[in-house]
């Protein structure tokens, strides 16, 4: 679920009288996503999200995200653009949350990966780099590598409940991936978590791109092994290098990567793997029973990371 703070009518009428974009339509919760409360708006001026953010969002950080999302939108990026209200601000409060309306996208997010699929994302991807670079304000990479060593401590005794023996395989596997990062690749604005989710198709052509909520100012090619390992896995565990050739390639496409940054693609591959499974093992570990955070399975990255520990170099990902 992904509505955690109910709206009343009352509320948003007072929300929205300080906005100009018509009349009330239709309004209702939006189930999916995990970090915030999102509705879908309708008013006598179009269609719009209404997105309530939750307490795993800092609210000192949302003028940079929202900021983000308007230059991208600005510079030929379809993603969601924050919509001001009548002073110009786009972040207001709402029900104790601060609150934003965005403009809504058409299309749906694909529950079954194709080969088809990877290439425009890849493209995508490397638009949003080179449209980002205009952008002046920074952010720190809260889930980069430095996180890592304490988000593991974090997880403590409860690692082995998952599998005995987790912890020390992850502690190994950290030492040797922060002894090879690399530190003089190309940085920009990455996306950060962009997953099938936060990818919407129409009429097989990508037609937006959300949720930048865990956007920051990182290496570039960081974010392509994030999408490698969201977009390029089968079921069983195992890559698809056909996918992983075709992202890739839509990407190169756009952007060329680097000599450095092929070289590199292994361990950044490792590093992106690695981030999703302490977070989702800080989860499964540490949210009491009954709580909002929908928990994933660990162990699905602990199979990713493992291929991506044994790849010798960018040919196991079909360069």
């Amino acid at each position: 679920m992904a509505v955690y703070t109910e709206v009343s009518d009352d509320a948003l009428a007072a929300f929205l009288a300080a906005y100009d974009i018509g009349r009330i339509v239709a309004f209702r919760g939006i189930a999916e996503g995990v970090e915030n409360s999102n509705y879908a708006l309708r008013t006598t001026g179009g269609d719009f999200i209404l997105t309530l953010y939750e307490k795993r969002v800092d609210p000192a950080e949302l003028p940079w995200f929202l900021g983000l999302m308007d230059h991208l939108a600005r510079n030929g990026i379809v993603c969601p653009r924050p919509v001001p209200a009548r002073d110009g601000v786009p972040l207001r409060p709402l029900c104790g949350r601060q609150a934003a309306i965005t403009t809504f996208l058409p299309g749906v997010w694909p529950r079954r990966i194709r080969v088809e699929h990877c290439a425009p994302l890849g493209a995508a991807l490397a638009a949003l780099h080179l449209a980002g670079r205009g952008y002046a304000p920074t952010r720190t990479n809260a889930l980069g590598p430095a996180g890592w060593p304490p988000l593991l401590a974090r997880c403590g005794a409860g690692t082995e409940t998952v599998q005995p023996g987790l912890g020390a395989e992850l502690a190994a596997a950290l030492e040797a991936i922060l002894a090879g990062w690399p530190g003089d690749l190309p940085i920009g604005h990455i996306h950060a978590d962009l997953f099938p989710d936060n990818v919407f198709f129409l009429e097989g052509a990508i037609s937006g791109l959300i949720d930048f909520y865990f956007a920051a100012t990182d290496l570039l090619a960081y974010d392509v092994a994030v999408c490698v390992n969201a977009w390029c896995f089968e079921a069983d565990g195992a890559l698809n290098v056909t996918k992983s050739r075709a992202l890739l390639s839509g990407y190169g496409g756009v952007r060329a990567l680097s000599a450095a940054e092929r070289a590199a693609l292994p361990v950044l591959c490792q590093g992106a793997a690695l981030r999703f499974l302490l977070t989702r093992l800080y989860d499964w570990v540490n949210t009491p029973p009954g709580a909002l955070v929908t928990r994933k399975d660990p162990v699905e990255y602990l199979r990713r990371l493992r291929f991506h520990l044994s790849a010798r170099d960018a040919h196991a990902y079909g360069l």
